[in-house]
């Protein structure tokens, strides 16, 4: 009996291993791969970093990784808060993530689920190590169109 109990316990064991590994392998996602990173960047040096537009198009400000933070680690938190003006609100439809590469790599379809009419929030998200240039594109139900283009870079 107690042979018995003891190889339930060390299936269980393993069980418990192996359920540990793959919950902590899905919860992170991978945003960037390492063969999209290894592209030519879209942009050269003379990279414009900001919002464009003249009129009161919605907003997107990027929490994390913070801008002027320096290197961070992946997995990262990849957050974005949209604003938007004059009562309008963002369609969330509406919002593409496209890393500056050659040629370009649309990101919203790995990260559909997670963008909202406020923002996006994407905890845990894989990128290789390097500099990563982002372009996010959002419209608000007035048909207003609002950009920012970013960088974040990941150690080693």
């Amino acid at each position: 009996m107690r042979k018995f109990i003891s190889l339930i316990v060390r299936s269980a064991a393993i069980c418990g291993v192996g359920l540990t590994v793959a919950v902590g392998q899905a919860a992170a996602m991978v945003l960037i791969t390492s063969q999209e990173a290894a592209l030519p960047n879209a942009i050269d040096a003379n990279l414009e970093l900001g919002v464009r537009g003249v009129t009161r198009g919605p907003k997107v400000l990027v929490v994390s990784p913070a801008l002027g933070a320096g290197t961070v680690r992946s997995p990262l938190n990849f957050l974005l808060k949209f604003e938007s003006y004059g009562g309008a609100a963002v369609d969330a439809n509406s919002v593409r993530v496209i890393y500056l590469k050659r040629p370009a790599i649309n990101l919203t379809q790995r990260i559909t689920d997670l963008v909202k009419a406020s923002g996006i929030e994407v905890h845990a998200a894989e990128a290789p190590p390097g500099t990563h240039y982002i372009r996010v594109e959002v419209r608000d139900d007035a048909g207003r169109v609002g950009s920012t283009t970013f960088s974040f870079t990941v150690a080693d």
